[in-house]
């Protein structure tokens, strides 16, 4: 009799529970309160989906043009029951929580000698601008670079046509001097690019370099070494003296040919120790410092010369 009695209260107890639950399951779902800043903001069924949506958008994947976001806080997800009828809102989530976050906007600044000059959407806009400028030779193509931006808000971009427009630079053009006159003329005799002279090179002087190949408005013909009055200048290679005298600009001029058409300039000396027709080792003492001619002060104007084409000193020596 006892067992009998028991039976029933465990067969009344499992019935009850099942139509609660039968009644759960009918009028009620699990879902996930959702809160911000302690505040329930709305209820979401997929807790995962929801915040994977969130983060994509703090990692700029939900627009190319972010590069990332930030919010002011993160949503809590608490697990409930809720009644089937009442209305799940992810996109409304969704927009509360990003409503007041941050965009970064991700863009490139290209640069000339590091100052920013113009700005493109994409990295390969910028490696074109810079492409372009070098196939037209332009002036500063070497000055050029590529800066990765974030901001807040994005800038004027440019099309790669209008940037390679604004930055190119036409290159500069030099004089080509044969023997102690030089031509009134502007040509285009100068080359920044290193070639094989087919000889070595020493330094003629020691000191400071005060003026660079190519700089000075139209284009500076060699280099400038600042260095006191006096100071011995020595050949940069061995070879014969084919000028060695007075040139209004040059002041006291040494030109000496190395064969094959390279020759190596030294001007403004305050004294030539060397005559035309004259052959000199490399090292050997062929004239001092001086500041004669068109020059500010006591300095060495070298220059190297191919074939009558300037090169930069600085490709060789310094």
């Amino acid at each position: 009799m006892y067992f009998r009695t028991t039976v029933k209260y465990i067969l009344l107890i499992i019935i009850c529970t099942f139509l609660m639950i039968t009644a759960v399951a009918v009028f009620y779902k699990p879902t996930y309160a959702v809160s911000l800043n302690g505040e329930v903001i709305g209820y979401t069924e997929n807790k995962t989906e929801l915040q994977d949506k969130i983060n994509k958008y703090m990692d700029g994947e939900s627009d190319e043009s972010i590069a990332f976001a930030q919010i002011d806080a993160v949503p809590d997800y608490t697990l409930c029951l809720l009644k089937k009828d009442v209305t799940i809102n992810d996109d409304e989530i969704y927009e509360k929580v990003t409503e007041n976050g941050t965009k970064y906007y991700k863009y490139y600044a290209i640069t000339d000698n590091k100052k920013e000059k113009a700005y493109v959407e994409t990295f390969e806009e910028a490696e074109k601008v810079i492409s372009q400028l070098k196939k037209k030779n332009s002036q500063n193509k070497n000055d050029i670079g590529i800066v990765t931006k974030y901001d807040t808000e994005t800038k004027k971009f440019s099309s790669v046509e209008k940037c390679v427009s604004k930055l190119y630079e036409a290159p500069k053009v030099s004089y080509i001097a044969s023997g102690p006159s030089v031509s009134s003329g502007y040509v285009s005799g100068s080359s920044s690019k290193k070639i094989d002279l087919g000889i070595g090179l020493i330094k003629p002087i020691s000191g400071i370099i005060t003026c660079r190949f190519g700089s000075r408005g139209n284009g500076h013909r060699g280099l400038d070494i600042a260095a006191p009055t006096g100071t011995p200048i020595h050949a940069a290679a061995a070879g014969t003296v084919t000028t060695a005298g007075w040139n209004s600009s040059y002041g006291n001029l040494v030109i000496i040919s190395h064969g094959n058409g390279i020759q190596t300039v030294y001007a403004h000396s305050s004294q030539l120790l060397v005559k035309v027709g004259q052959k000199v080792t490399q090292g050997q003492v062929i004239a001092k410092v001086g500041s004669t001619g068109n020059s500010t002060g006591p300095h060495l104007h070298l220059e190297i010369r191919a074939n009558g084409v300037l090169q930069d000193p600085q490709n060789y020596l310094y």
